[in-house]
């Protein structure tokens, strides 16, 4: 996975649930200045604002898979150019806007792994999930965030939803 799927798959996934429900991880300012400048920016309150829009609308572009109209607006006044070519292949820069380019990268990022491996970006199987994952499974199996969390999770479920028996109501029948 390279660093721009890396740092939108951060993005995505800056709206957890933990015990106390839903966070927003952009509401903390060393989180979301590290993850704007990961995206190429300075780590600016207004680079933040942009970010925090864009991701609402790619979760519902991933979780939907319909392409927001709104996503135009992180790319408005954005061009791609090519840097001299390296070793290390093919690198483009962004020009623009300042405000708009860590989130113009995240759309980038995303309309590229769509359109490279389609449907390998996905919310995570858990319902109670608000996470995202990138399949990287040779058969695009993958369908929890974690294994390790949500996947024993839902196995666990599965598995006592089979293994109990029919439970009885208090008048003597089955239910």
């Amino acid at each position: 996975m390279d660093a721009d799927e890396q740092a939108l798959l951060a993005l995505l996934n800056s709206t957890p649930v933990t015990g106390d429900g839903p966070v927003d991880l952009l509401d903390d300012e060393d989180y979301a200045s590290t993850l704007a400048r990961d995206l190429g920016g300075r780590g600016t309150g207004a680079e933040i604002r942009v970010l925090r829009e864009v991701r609402d609308q790619l979760q519902d572009a991933v979780r939907a898979g319909l392409v927001p109209a709104g996503l135009d607006d992180a790319l408005s006044g954005v061009v791609q150019r090519p840097l001299p070519l390296t070793q290390d292949g093919l690198r483009w820069e962004l020009h623009g806007p300042a405000p708009r380019l860590p989130a113009a990268r995240a759309v980038i990022a995303w309309a590229a792994l769509a359109s490279r491996r389609p449907g390998r970006l996905r919310a995570c199987g858990n319902d109670e999930c608000r996470l995202f994952l990138i399949d990287h499974t040779k058969g695009n199996t993958a369908r929890w965030c974690s294994m390790s969390t949500c996947g024993n999770r839902m196995k666990a479920r599965r598995h006592h939803s089979r293994t109990r028996g029919p439970s009885l109501d208090p008048s003597g029948g089955e239910q």
